[in-house]
């Protein structure tokens, strides 16, 4: 774990082992989805992996990713010493051919080491990194678990972002046998949030909470923020906070077992029911991921003040 400063533990048998993907400098919700995590007793944060989001942003944008984690754990003062890896700098070029990174080796690692406790693999954006991993080695997919915040809504598909940036690596990922869940556009979206709700609840929790919100309110002006007629000034979703929720509760009874589907080059859905099923999720109890999380931020604020 990273943080710990609470009157609470975690019964045995509880601990996960957690690892973060994510492409942090893509838009501004990853850094609220990081923060959480880091700050979640429950996990043993055995690494997080700064992934690509495309070209179209910036062209090093995996470095751009990197930078980002490396701003936050400075600004929250942990050691971030065999902390952050590097993934994929792009997506996978086919099915059958991977991207080598020290983000896929660490997967690959934490998977096949001895550790009886759950692994659990979040991905913020593209799932380059868990494919790599597994055409590197086969053996991982009965070894963890991945949540994937990402793909169009079911039945039908369609175009989204993360999806987008590697449509390879997804097909690969749904033809395997990888236990995943799955939180597709419409029930990311569920985690909708005002501005002036994070100016009073985050904003004046450190250095950190003063940078979330900065970097959000300024991330909501460039010509990017301003393109999604869901965000209009007063309101945001922090779409990569899922992974959290339903890594600290399961949410039971919010999913559908669903055959993973084959997706065209269009991100459309093909249901041919011949790959396994993966949990796909219909609904995500956002007061309980943000209350959650802006109860941990405020302790550490306070904490960290304190010293």
């Amino acid at each position: 774990m990273i943080y710990d400063k609470y009157s609470f533990t975690i019964p045995e048998g509880k601990m996960l082992r957690v690892i973060t993907n994510t492409d942090a400098k893509n838009e501004a919700d990853d850094q609220y989805a990081i923060v959480h995590t880091l700050l979640s007793p429950r996990f043993d944060n055995r690494g997080i992996i700064a992934a690509h989001f495309g070209d179209e942003k910036s062209a090093t944008s995996m470095e751009d990713s990197y930078k980002e984690i490396l701003k936050l754990l400075g600004l929250m003062g942990i050691n971030n010493k065999g902390l952050v890896y590097k993934g994929a700098d792009h997506a996978i070029p086919n099915e059958r051919m991977y991207v080598p990174s020290d983000g896929a080796e660490l997967i690959i690692k934490e998977a096949m080491s001895d550790d009886p406790r759950s692994l659990f693999v979040a991905f913020l954006g593209p799932l380059t990194d868990l494919a790599s991993a597994y055409l590197m080695e086969p053996r991982i997919a009965g070894r963890l678990t991945a949540i994937w915040i990402g793909g169009g809504t079911y039945p039908n598909g369609g175009a989204e972002y993360n999806l987008g940036n590697d449509i390879n690596a997804a097909n690969v990922v749904f033809k395997s046998n990888i236990p995943l869940w799955q939180v597709p556009k419409n029930v990311y979206q569920m985690m909708l949030v005002s501005i002036a709700e994070l100016e009073y609840k985050v904003k004046p929790c450190g250095e950190i909470g003063k940078y979330l919100f900065k970097q959000l309110v300024e991330w909501g002006h460039t010509k990017y923020g301003k393109r999604s007629a869901l965000r209009t000034g007063e309101c945001w979703f922090l779409g990569d906070s899922p992974v959290v929720g339903l890594m600290l509760n399961e949410h039971q009874n919010y999913y559908d077992w669903i055959p993973a589907p084959d997706i065209t080059n269009d991100m459309n859905y093909v249901h041919d029911k011949n790959n396994r099923p993966i949990k796909v999720y219909n609904f995500v109890d956002s007061r309980f991921i943000m209350e959650d999380f802006y109860a941990k931020l405020t302790m550490f604020a306070k904490n960290q003040s304190s010293k």
